[in-house]
């Protein structure tokens, strides 16, 4: 989870008398909580992984937790493809409003402080930076589409 997200969420939290904030995300548990009036809250983290399993393989295989989800390496064509992931859970947006043109199209040269998107998430509006310098080779999420922390969103061409 994103430092920035946590800091927000304790802003929040002071500006709207919340008392205790719980999130769970990807193995991670976060409960902040703060006592009535106290402006230092306390966090709390917890990680949540399952155990290994209890069958080893054959010798020489590497071990697979049935319960996990696998995940299957896609071939990568171009070693010089990278890919733009969200870096939280929100609505993809490719323009600052709905009447403005998007930030970026496929074509688009970037550096490191192109703003590619914005990311809602808890009616805050985040700008996301490209943070490495190449040229949009595709873009892989729709406008108001909901997006996961860390899905690929635009597939980029390091310069």
């Amino acid at each position: 989870m994103d430092l920035k997200l946590i800091k927000q969420i304790v802003e929040l939290m002071k500006r709207s008398d919340l008392t205790e904030f719980e999130i769970e995300e990807e193995g991670l548990k976060i409960r902040i909580r703060r006592k009535n009036g106290d402006d230092t809250p306390q966090i709390f983290t917890t990680a949540t992984h399952p155990p290994f399993p209890a069958t080893l393989p054959p010798w020489g295989q590497e071990a697979v937790d049935p319960r996990l989800p696998q995940v299957i390496p896609e071939p990568q064509e171009d070693k010089n493809l990278v890919s733009i992931n969200s870096p939280m859970v929100g609505t993809f947006y490719r323009s600052p409003t709905p009447d403005s043109p998007s930030f970026v199209e496929v074509g688009a040269e970037v550096n490191t402080e192109t703003v590619v998107c914005i990311v809602e998430a808890m009616k805050v509006m985040n700008e996301i930076q490209a943070e490495i310098k190449g040229k949009i080779v595709e873009i892989l999420v729709e406008n108001g589409a909901t997006v996961d922390y860390g899905q690929p969103i635009f597939k980029l061409q390091k310069a």
